[in-house]
């Protein structure tokens, strides 16, 4: 990963959940399924009672949010709008103590994280329930804007503003 400089987002979270972990915050990364099986991992913390994560995408609006959402919930719902392409739509999400893979040595590992992501894979999620028209309506609005910036970046969603 830092040798070829670039990272998925499972290996960013692993990254901000091991620099974390040493100023005290627990192993916590949230998993976001999606309908596409193009799933989306980030590291999650409370900083003065709310919610906040790390994360690293190809996409701008999956990176990491300031702590301002006062659940995970809060938190899943901030990258739901975003999530919608083409293809995408999160339809469940897992809050996950890495502590539970227990002697698995995720911080420090050379190999392949496979175990991580297995482990992620299996993790029972919660399901996230949102009306169709208002995915079809994110659907579209997504939509419009790749047939005027076929290779922009996502930028156009109005509470982007909480992000970062």
């Amino acid at each position: 990963m830092v040798r070829a400089g670039e990272a998925h987002c499972l290996e960013a979270a692993l990254a901000a959940t091991v620099i974390m972990e040493q100023h005290g915050y627990p192993p916590l990364v949230l998993s976001l399924e999606s309908q596409d099986n193009l799933d989306h991992v980030v590291f999650v913390f409370r900083h003065r009672g709310r919610w906040g994560a790390v994360g690293r995408s190809r996409d701008a609006g999956l990176h990491g949010r300031r702590p301002v959402f006062r659940s995970i919930r809060d938190l899943v719902w901030s990258y739901y709008a975003p999530y919608v392409d083409f293809t995408g739509r999160i339809v469940g999400y897992a809050l996950v103590d890495l502590r539970e893979l227990g002697g698995y040595d995720w911080r420090l590992n050379r190999r392949n994280m496979w175990k991580v992501e297995r482990f992620l894979i299996a993790y029972p999620h919660k399901p996230l329930r949102s009306s169709d028209a208002r995915y079809r309506r994110l659907l579209a609005a997504y939509r419009a804007f790749r047939a005027q910036h076929p290779t922009a970046p996502a930028d156009y969603y109005p509470d982007r503003h909480t992000w970062w």
